[in-house]
Order: C-alpha cells, then structure tokens, then sequence
C-alpha cells in the first residue's frame, strides 16, 4: 500500500502559491497607483507628465489638490469598501453571489435616503448634502438591526438569513419605486441621479465620514483568521473552537456600517462587491488572507477606472459612476459564469 505523502511534500507548492500571491498583490498595488495617476492627469484640463516635471500652474493645482484628488481617494476608499464587503458576506454565507445589494442593507439605505430627498423636496424644506448621506447610513443600521432581530428571534441562519435579506431587499425596491411613481419632476431627477451612483456626493460631505469608514475598513481587513475558519464550515470552524453566533454578529453589523457608509458616501454603486472577489479567485487560491487585501486594492483600482470613464465619455457632462460599473460588471460577470459553467468538472 502507497502510503500518504507527508505534508512536508506540499510545503513547495504551498510556497510557489504564496509567491505567486505575492506577485498579485503587488501588481494590484500598481494598478491603483496607475489609476490614480490617471485620474490626477485626465479631464476636461489634461495635465502631462511634463506639466508635473516643469511644474504646475496655479489653476492646475487646484484642480489636481481641490478636485481629482479627493474624487479620486474617495473612489479608492468606496471601491475597497464594496469589494472588502463582497469577500466578507461570500464567506459568511457561503454563497458566491452574495453581496450588501443581494442582502437588503443598500436597499434599506437607499429607501431612507430616497424618502430624505422625496419629503425634503416636496415640502420645500432645504436638505443639506449630508442629510442625505446620514438618511442612508441610518437606513442601512435599521435593516441590519431588524435582520439581527429576526435571526435572533427566529433562529434564521446560513441561506435562510440571506433570504431574508433578498425579501428585505425586494420590500424596500417596491417602496422606493412607490416614491418614484408618486414624484413631480423635481424630485424625480433628483431621486434617480441618487440612486445611480455620483463619487460628487462624497466630496461635499465632511471629513470625519472618513475615520470611521477606515476603522471599519482596517478591522474587517484583520479578521482573516476568523473568516478563514468560517470558509471551513459550521462545523469545522465550532470544532475549532469558533462561537459562531457572536462572530456572525460582529461580521454582519461590520459589513452593514461600511456599506452603509458607502451609500451614504456615493449613492448606489453596484456589482463591485460581486465580480472583483470572483476575478481574485480565479487569479489565485481564495484564502481571505489573500481575498481580502486583494480584493480592496482590485476595487479600489477599479472604482477609480470607472469613474475615470464617467468623467470623461461625455464631453459636456458627467455620468453616474454606478452605471459605468454595472455596464463593465455585468457583461463580466456573465462571462465568468458561462466560462465555470463550460469547464469540465
């Protein structure tokens, strides 16, 4: 009888793994500086790399200071968000599509934020930029302190607790489009341009939206440890000595703050948390240790390419970001599950 390779046979392929990790890692990093250069240099005023190297005007300045580069920060920290987000909630649930729009935390904060804008403007009452963007945060809390109640109350875990999202999810789409219907023109616009996603919202918000979005963001980057036991399994992540409950709580109501921030920060931007874990997958072995730095470098660079794209495919106006990544990421995403479909098992 052959007897079973040691497990000191697998260290070289653990190894070669690890390196080819890495190399991922590091060629994502790049791919961010390289986005967010390229948003620094492009626009309705391009700046070259030899305006840099002979020195920039005063216009140039505080287009590149004021303008690009708190937009572009801004989409780095909402795309990693989004992404980070996505890889939590797959491994939570273990199931591949899941992400905050599938789950109802985004449709809870968009339905507050929608009604926000909805009263403001139909009882001509001013609504600052950040009433708004607080209406969203808070819609996403009561959707997760409601979902928290209910898998309490009822026991509801695993794929029922995610059903429970996507009726919660569904519940507040009937409501917003209820809004919709009922909508003079005014808010209508207003309503729609919303819900489709602007990286200008968030330059209008205060600064402190920032410290607790990368609290949030920093802790849930350090928990792979705990989400590598929970990719194992119920059962194998108890035997380990894992309490399940509490651990599912903390991770739920992490994912609910940060998307919750997200949509209060940008609106609705979709697909982000969806396909970037799915493509990080299919570059390499999908241990959270990797997936989650991974998978905030690979949002980062590519919320930071589609609002590129938004600035710059109408020369007269501006696009809703959400709407370039739902265009890029659909298609995307469609083809990666025709590809794993046809592969032979």
């Amino acid at each position: 009888m052959t007897p079973a390779p040691r497990p000191a046979s697998l260290a070289p392929l653990m190894q070669a793994q690890q390196r080819r990790q890495r190399w991922l890692l590091g060629l994502l990093t790049l791919a961010v500086l390289a986005a967010l250069l390229l948003n620094l240099c492009l626009g309705s005023l391009p700046i070259s790399l030899a305006d840099w190297w002979q020195g920039l005007s005063p216009l140039q300045s505080q287009v590149i200071w004021s303008l690009r580069l708190p937009r572009a920060l801004l989409a780095l920290q909402v795309g990693a968000g989004l992404a980070v987000c996505g890889v939590v909630l797959q491994i939570l649930f273990h199931n591949p599509v899941a992400e905050p729009g599938l789950v109802g935390i985004s449709g809870g904060a968009s339905l507050l934020a929608v009604t926000s804008i909805f009263v403001a403007l139909q009882w001509g009452v001013p609504l600052p930029p950040w009433g708004t963007s607080l209406a969203a945060f808070l819609g996403a809390l009561l959707v997760t302190a409601g979902l928290l109640w209910l898998s309490r109350r009822a026991g509801l875990i695993g794929a029922r607790l995610l059903l429970l999202g996507v009726a919660v999810g569904i519940l507040s789409g009937a409501l917003t489009t209820w809004l919709l219907y009922f909508s003079d023109d005014q808010s209508l616009r207003a309503i729609m341009f919303w819900m489709m996603g602007s990286l200008a919202y968030g330059q209008a918000q205060p600064g402190y939206w920032w410290l607790p979005y990368l609290l949030c963001l920093g802790w849930l980057l350090s928990q792979h440890r705990q989400l590598a036991l929970l990719q194992l399994g119920e059962l194998q992540a108890q035997l380990l000595g894992l309490e399940l409950a509490p651990v599912r709580r903390r991770f739920i109501l992490a994912v609910a703050l940060l998307s919750g921030m997200t949509v209060a920060l940008a609106g609705l931007i979709g697909f982000i948390g969806l396909v970037v874990p799915h493509l990080l997958r299919l570059l390499g072995r999908g241990e959270p240790a990797f997936l989650l730095p991974a998978a905030a470098l690979g949002g980062g660079s590519l919320l930071l390419l589609a609002d590129l794209l938004s600035r710059s495919l109408l020369p007269s106006g501006e696009l809703p970001v959400g709407v370039v990544t739902a265009t890029l990421g659909a298609p995307l995403f469609i083809y990666l599950l025709v590809r794993r479909h046809a592969e032979p098992v």
